[in-house]
């Protein structure tokens, strides 16, 4: 008798082009598509329209410009954070300042390309973001790492960040800052993902290494 197999493709990514210029979407559109793994699942020249499609489809993946037609993409990107939390963003900007990408990250961007980089590097963030990584292009590089990064996370993810450099437990943490167990190893989860660092003694490292108590 003959065992049936059934091979289970990847996931696809479920793709959202949020851009106010028709002709950027485009050009992304045409770049994108010849992507196996790729779905565009729908285009978004305003903050409206992009909500509309994330609750109709099932969006994974976004990539966000900041300027748009109605409000802008960095307070955009902390809706979804909180709204879809399941939806990781890219954003794809033409600012390079260090301003932006802190506020994009700070908001819940997973990346930062800019918009005059290759087209590799739009693929080398979608391929980052979804195994879960961070990336920042290549153009920001030298800039990122002549800044302190902990500049991305919140002043209550500093917070912890400077009691972690001091060696504090969890328990210890939390009953110093009024808060449960659970919402610090949160914190420390966020730190984490924000810092591009995967085990707990590389937090701790970074923290001896990196903050000022």
């Amino acid at each position: 008798m003959t065992e049936n197999l059934t091979v289970h493709a990847a996931p696809q990514i479920q793709l959202l082009l949020i851009d106010d210029h028709p002709l950027v979407r485009d050009g992304l559109r045409a770049r994108l598509e010849t992507i196996a793994s790729i779905i565009i699942a729908g285009e978004a020249g305003t903050a409206e329209e992009a909500l509309a499609i994330a609750a109709s489809k099932p969006v994974s993946l976004i990539l966000m410009d900041i300027n748009l037609g109605t409000g802008n993409g960095i307070s955009l990107t902390a809706r979804f954070k909180a709204e879809y939390p399941h939806i990781a963003v890219i954003m794809l900007s033409m600012h390079d300042k260090t301003e932006y990408v802190n506020q994009s990250m700070q908001a819940g961007a997973r990346a930062y390309v800019l918009k005059d980089a290759p087209a590799v590097e739009i693929i080398e963030a979608i391929d980052t973001v979804i195994a879960g990584g961070t990336y920042f292009s290549s153009g920001l590089k030298k800039q990122s790492a002549n800044n302190d990064a902990s500049q991305m996370l919140t002043q209550r993810e500093q917070g912890i960040l400077k009691s972690i450099a001091t060696g504090k437990s969890n328990k210890h943490i939390a009953r110093e800052l009024g808060l449960s167990v659970r919402t610090v190893e949160t914190h420390r989860l966020n730190i984490k993902r924000k810092l591009n660092i995967e085990g707990q003694a590389d937090l701790i490292r970074y923290a001896l290494n990196n903050v000022i108590a």
